[in-house]
């Protein structure tokens, strides 16, 4: 007899004792879901705080360099007009040496894009030594001449409407008048500027003077917008 109630009393502590480690494991595992449960709140929050920056694709420009022909580091010719040289058109092409009035002469110079009304660049720094008409007649398309004699170039540019005088000192890059439309002389052609570099009297190809680098513009970060 005393063997059953010590086996009853054996079993009333094993069963609380077992509630008891049920209780505290459940308690443990109830601990770990919750602890687990916020790192992916933590994650979160970080990303919500933290601005979220797209990549982008990389951007370039054509940027016109002049040569640099005395060796001091700088360029001593530029693009007149900042764009690219005339391609075909209904009349012809605008690179140096180009057929002219059925083969009979070359083009003495080189042609360079713009539009009527824009600013006029000065190829080269130097003096205004000539300004004229660029046809018998055509008082409004001019031409306006520069020399510098430190690098042996003359420059002239055609088909502008000039806002400088005979004997003027202009640097490069200075404004020296207005792009004037052609389309009333060449209806349908590409307006443009001509622009002649001439070195011991003989003409020279701009284009080997003034050359198209492609350079990479500054990256502008983008910020991702929410959904």
């Amino acid at each position: 007899m005393d063997m059953a109630i010590e086996g009853r009393s054996a079993r009333r502590w094993v069963i609380p004792t077992a509630i008891a480690a049920t209780i505290l494991l459940g308690g443990a595992a109830a601990a770990t879901v919750q602890t687990h449960g916020f790192k992916p709140l933590r994650k979160a929050l970080a990303a919500v705080s933290a601005p979220q920056v797209e990549e982008v694709e990389p951007r370039y420009a054509i940027r016109w360099v002049g040569a640099d022909l005395d060796g001091d580091g700088a360029a001593d010719v530029a693009n007149p007009t900042g764009q690219a040289p005339r391609v075909h058109d209904v009349f012809g092409d605008g690179a140096f040496g180009a057929s002219r009035d059925g083969g009979s002469r070359d083009h003495e110079g080189v042609d360079y894009l713009g539009h009527a009304g824009q600013a006029v660049k000065a190829p080269v720094s130097g003096y205004v030594t000539k300004i004229g008409y660029a046809y018998p007649g055509a008082r409004d398309l001019q031409f306006v001449e520069i020399t510098n004699p430190a690098i042996g170039y003359a420059a002239r540019v055609f088909y502008i409407e000039p806002d400088v005088e005979l004997g003027q000192a202009v640097r490069i890059g200075q404004s020296v008048g207005v792009l004037k439309s052609l389309q009333k002389r060449y209806p349908g052609i590409s307006d443009h500027v001509h622009l002649e570099m001439i070195k011991s009297g003989e003409r020279v190809d701009a284009t080997r003077l003034i050359t198209a680098r492609r350079v990479r513009l500054p990256d502008e970060p983008v910020l991702a917008t929410a959904e």
